[in-house]
């Protein structure tokens, strides 16, 4: 009977012979978090101060997420146990959200030179002959997290035990040269992602912001900011005033191709948020520059201007215009508006009639709500492109996380 090899399907150049499986507890130590008698209360806990004091939450599937402020002091870190954290640390959460993996590498220490962690994580501290990145990856990896599920236990609150993972199975290679190899490629991989990740973030805030300032506050008819050349006050109108209101038409999912093709080329749009709600390409189209809104389900009251010939589906809402009200502007200005319509009494809805009574304050010219609509489409582009970016590296480490581990 023949076994199967220990080798890779993926691997570098230069490298040969199969891996060998070891247990965790061979190849580093295994370590509570902080727990007893002298763990940090609320009092002990502060905006600011020496060791970063991190829980579960802290740790998600994309690694550290230092979005809370519990410190404490010097003193206080030094007298708890096993909890603190050097250079090369791999953090595994044991409950709650189990299985999540960070690695408190240098770019992590720069940012938090000293930290501890609660009794819902474990440490890894992997021997000097191990390089920690290539036992992170593993652990990210598909069949890494099949195995860490596999040694959990518990249905209502599922856990991971110190000796459980401490006899966890492991497939390495021998060589650290080859492991750090590995490991120095999704680092990149990671680097990349967090890059555009930073970039989409930075820009969402600033449309956020940008919405709040371009637009008239409450009860106001000027906006904070205005591009030049453009005076006067903006007017309140109905939706009904401005648009013709329709609705789409019933469409199959199935009759829809996932990319654009001669035949069916054009975009469909239904009720999802999922990329920008593109459900699929039609050989049939129904409207053309128009605004839609979800009209029915979580993500009711959702407003998008849809630019050249589309399709839409029954659970979208249309505003149609002549007069060229149906821009990206004033669609912004509605998306702000729409979602306080909506009726959740059941299933939640904001139905053709409501949306007709909706008023919005909007630009006297076209002029202006079409300079206010490319600002808006230069900045989602910008973000569009930065999130297929993300969308894309991360697919690209999924397959590789598949193909470079046995």
């Amino acid at each position: 009977m023949s076994t199967e090899k220990r080798v890779p399907e993926i691997r570098f150049k230069g490298f040969s012979g199969e891996w060998n499986y070891f247990s965790l507890e061979e190849i580093s130590d295994v370590l509570d978090g902080d727990r007893g008698h002298n763990y940090p209360n609320g009092e002990d806990l502060k905006e600011q101060g020496h060791t970063l004091f991190l829980n579960a939450s802290n740790v998600t599937k994309n690694g550290f997420k230092f979005d809370t402020r519990q410190y404490i002091t010097k003193e206080k870190s030094d007298s708890l146990g096993n909890g603190k954290l050097f250079l090369g640390d791999i953090v595994l959460t044991s409950r709650g959200s189990i299985g999540h993996i960070a690695w408190y590498n240098e770019d992590v220490t720069k940012k938090i030179p000293f930290a501890r962690i609660n009794s819902g994580m474990l440490i890894l501290r992997v021997k000097d002959h191990i390089a920690p990145s290539v036992i992170s990856q593993y652990l990210k990896s598909p069949k890494g997290k099949k195995k860490i599920e596999g040694i959990s236990f518990g249905s209502a609150q599922p856990q991971l035990t110190k000796a459980s993972v401490s006899k966890f199975s492991i497939s390495i290679p021998i060589e650290k040269t080859e492991q750090t190899a590995i490991g120095n490629t999704f680092q990149k991989l990671d680097s990349l992602i967090n890059q555009h990740q930073q970039k989409h973030d930075k820009l969402s805030n600033l449309k956020k912001a940008m919405l709040e300032k371009m637009f008239p506050k409450q009860g106001e008819t000027t906006p904070e900011i205005r591009f030049k050349g453009f005076s006067g006050e903006w007017e309140e109108k109905p939706i009904c005033d401005l648009f013709t209101v329709t609705r789409g038409n019933v469409l199959a999912a199935t009759k829809t191709s996932p990319a654009p093709t001669p035949e069916k080329r054009f975009p469909v749009y239904s009720s999802q948020t999922k990329n920008n709600g593109l459900m699929g390409f039609y050989d049939k189209y129904l409207f053309e520059n128009a605004i839609t809104w979800t009209t029915d389900g979580a993500n009711a009251g959702t407003v998008n201007f849809r630019e050249g010939q589309f399709y839409s589906t029954n659970v979208n809402g249309v505003l149609l215009s002549d007069e060229g009200y149906a821009n990206k502007a004033i669609a912004e200005i509605l998306n702000k508006e729409a979602w306080k319509h909506v009726s959740h009494v059941g299933n939640p809805k904001l139905m053709n009639n409501v949306m007709s009574a909706i008023k919005i304050t909007i630009p006297t010219s076209i002029e202006e709500q079409t300079a206010i609509g490319n600002y808006f489409q230069k900045l989602d582009t910008l973000i569009n492109q930065h999130q297929q970016q993300i969308t894309k590296l991360n697919n690209i480490k999924q397959a590789c996380l598949s193909k470079m581990f046995v």
